[in-house]
């Protein structure tokens, strides 16, 4: 399943963001993502097993951290990519002095916006 964070309609919590956030292999896999990579990729760069490597990409793709997409290839074996989903991050507090989150995203391409309408397309079918 694709997950696009910036079509998603309501923020995750400050406590899902702040857990994400609080696990070092979750910050390691933020620190490796300077282009879209897969699960493969991110297993060898950040020396993670494979098993929990995907755990922690579950965890920061709910916590709209990271963006899944979806790698075409001509033999028929897609893959997932994941790219880093945010710019800025900010902490604070609302009028109930609970903690609230406000995520700041990357401004989005026009590639993207296009593969963006497609999805929503292929959903409608």
């Amino acid at each position: 399943m694709v997950r696009d964070p910036f079509a998603s309609e309501s923020t995750p919590s400050a406590e899902e963001i702040c857990s994400a956030l609080d696990d070092p292999d979750c910050r390691e896999i933020i620190r490796k993502l300077e282009e879209p990579m897969t699960a493969s990729e991110l297993t060898k760069e950040c020396d993670i097993p494979q098993s929990t490597l995907y755990r922690k990409l579950e965890l920061l793709t709910d916590a709209t951290l990271l963006e899944e997409s979806t790698e075409i290839r001509q033999d028929g074996h897609h893959a997932s990519k994941y790219s880093i989903a945010f710019d800025e991050i900010t902490l604070g507090l609302d009028e109930e002095r609970a903690l609230s989150v406000q995520i700041e995203r990357p401004a989005r391409t026009a590639d993207e916006r296009l593969a963006e309408l497609w999805s929503e397309v292929r959903r409608e079918t």
